[in-house]
């Protein structure tokens, strides 16, 4: 199966930090590296990628940095994975943005392997797809907020 990057992995997570600070103006790339633990060259490379498609914007000079171009609930978690990593089937043939016939198959209709590659792509296109950046927060914040209930509740105990 097809693993995600490196690369998209930390631009998710500078995507989730930029989400979380929307509305509050631009965040410093040292600050998001800072608090996602990303490398800050690395980081960089990233985001001047992410304004390069759209994603993000920048604001040189005092009180600038990084901002989401639009809301969290606007950016879906697949929309970034095929910037950053391409097409989201495991194999070419499976593709409905970048098909390309394998060069094993005899007849592209019948291939048993394709039939379940684009199954395997159809499913996960439809989970990333209606997954936002503000549905990811909202997760993490129940997480986070159930974890933190749990440690008052051990503490009361006590």
């Amino acid at each position: 199966m097809r693993v995600i990057s490196k690369k998209t992995r930390y631009g998710l997570r500078a995507l989730y930090a930029l989400a979380r600070n929307y509305g509050h103006g631009p965040m410093l790339v040292s600050a998001i590296a800072e608090q996602e633990t990303i490398p800050k060259k690395f980081l960089e490379l990233i985001l001047l990628s992410l304004k390069s498609n759209g994603i993000v914007d920048s604001k040189p000079g005092r009180g600038g940095g990084y901002q989401l171009s639009k809301s969290p609930g606007d950016v879906t978690v697949g929309s970034v994975i095929r910037m950053i990593e391409g097409p989201l089937a495991p194999l070419p043939c499976a593709s409905e943005t970048a098909y390309r016939p394998c060069m094993e198959c005899g007849d592209v209709r019948s291939c048993g392997t394709r039939m379940v590659m684009k199954q395997v792509r159809d499913a996960t296109a439809e989970i990333l797809d209606r997954t936002t950046l503000a549905d990811i927060c909202h997760r993490v914040d129940e997480v986070r907020g159930g974890d933190e209930l749990a440690m008052m509740v051990g503490e009361a105990v006590v």
